[in-house]
């Protein structure tokens, strides 16, 4: 559903957006916010901006790779503003304006955003760009076995390990019929574990960095898991092949396994009454959460020339009475497009989190997570997603398989095959 969503909303508004500016001028309007944005859910607030009272009014242009799309080509109208993922890189100077000015007006107060994600749209000291929302790796569980986990809301890979391996059941003939969590069931999740053992993929030329010390060690600790607790991949696997073929959720209520790693976000998309029976704890290491890769900001495009209607749509978006409206309206509407929070996420301003968000999602009252315990994601390259798919993830399984005894592509290898594929 949401790919057609995505679809449709691409093709949809590349062929109204010159009606719509058309539309502005001939009533004798200024030039309409232009909006760049790879986040479906843009079209709605925009919809929402357009119908207050607000001076300026603004249009929606969808971009699937919005990252890769800048600079914009000598064809197409600049953006004013830039909605999305991966936008802090090495060219985040060349591609947005300083946002300095948001802050020193005193318009939005710096201190009602997280932090640490604030810092992660910052480059030699100045403010590029802002914050939308974010999502957080999680970890779902049966609140039946809640006793089990002996953590309260973070729980590292160490607990899961060991309640998992607790959790494990074989019949007569040896064989498991339930096993708590296994790492090869999920490669997002020994991609997370990476993270958490600090290995640092950041931006380098047009693909990344990481550190190998880490990255060996993250395979040693999983395949030492698979073999200890589980029996080895082919038994996780096996186990997997007979049993998990449901959504997660489903799975936890099942009493097959005690764990499911999911998005957050994936996770309160999931209609109340699916979960009423389920808990949750933040998957993290050492009291710090790792923000998924994916968080969305905003940017100011440096060859604006409509920065003052911009700005009246930044002030707007960035407080508290828009955001609880635009979550109303969203519940109100009750579409099948709907989803979760603001832009699928977490909003990044706290007090959205803290007091708007409980009272539509009932299981976040006293479980956000504190703003030290938040890490943003390094500077990545444009091409992220395609790197971490086509590279990481199928690195990631093939080293961690404890039945794999012949040698595999290393990661350097595999950047060589996806550069001559994709560039």
């Amino acid at each position: 559903m949401k790919k057609i969503f995505r679809f449709a909303i691409k093709n949809i508004f590349i062929f109204l957006f010159p009606l719509s500016v058309f539309s502005f001028l001939s009533c004798g309007n200024s030039s309409p916010v232009v909006i760049w944005t790879d986040r479906p859910e843009i079209v709605s607030y925009v919809e929402f901006f357009n119908v207050a009272q607000n001076k300026a009014k603004a249009v929606v242009v969808y971009k699937e790779k919005l990252a890769s799309a800048l600079p914009p080509a000598k064809d197409e109208q600049n953006p004013d503003l830039v909605i999305g993922s991966f936008l802090r890189n090495s060219r985040i100077k060349k591609n947005f304006a300083s946002l300095n000015r948001v802050f020193n007006r005193s318009q939005i107060n710096p201190a009602s955003i997280y932090e640490p994600l604030l810092e992660y749209g910052k480059f030699n000291g100045r403010q590029y760009l802002i914050p939308v929302s974010f999502n957080l790796p999680t970890m779902i569980f049966s609140q039946k076995n809640y006793d089990l986990i002996q953590e309260d809301m973070l729980v590292d890979s160490d607990t899961i390990r060991d309640s998992a391996g607790l959790f494990n059941q074989k019949s007569e003939h040896d064989v498991f019929v339930k096993m708590g969590y296994a790492p090869s069931w999920d490669a997002n999740f020994i991609f997370h574990v990476a993270k958490m053992n600090g290995i640092e993929f950041t931006e380098k030329g047009n693909v990344f960095s990481w550190n190998s010390d880490s990255l060996n060690s993250t395979i040693d600790y999983i395949k030492n898991w698979s073999r200890d607790k589980n029996g080895g991949t082919s038994a996780e696997q096996d186990f997997s092949f007979k049993y998990l073929y449901a959504p997660a959720h489903k799975l936890i209520n099942s009493d097959r396994c005690l764990f499911a790693y999911i998005k957050s976000n994936d996770f309160f998309n999931i209609s109340s009454g699916q979960t009423e029976n389920i808990a949750f704890h933040w998957l993290g290491k050492d009291e710090k959460i790792f923000v998924n890769d994916d968080m969305t900001s905003l940017g100011l495009y440096r060859k604006t020339k409509n920065a003052s209607a911009a700005y009246e749509f930044i002030n707007w978006f960035f407080t508290e009475s828009t955001q609880r409206n635009l979550l109303e309206r969203a519940m109100r509407m009750n579409l099948d497009t709907q989803t979760f929070g603001i832009c699928s996420g977490f909003s990044s301003i706290k007090s959205v989190n803290e007091r708007v968000f409980p009272s539509f999602y009932k299981t976040l009252l006293g479980k956000m997570p504190s703003e030290s315990a938040l890490v943003a994601p390094l500077p990545l390259p444009a091409r992220w997603e395609s790197l971490k798919e086509r590279v990481i993830i199928p690195y990631l399984s093939e080293a961690t398989n404890t039945d794999n005894e012949t040698a595999i592509k290393s990661v350097e290898e595999r950047i060589a095959a996806w550069r001559n594929q994709f560039n």
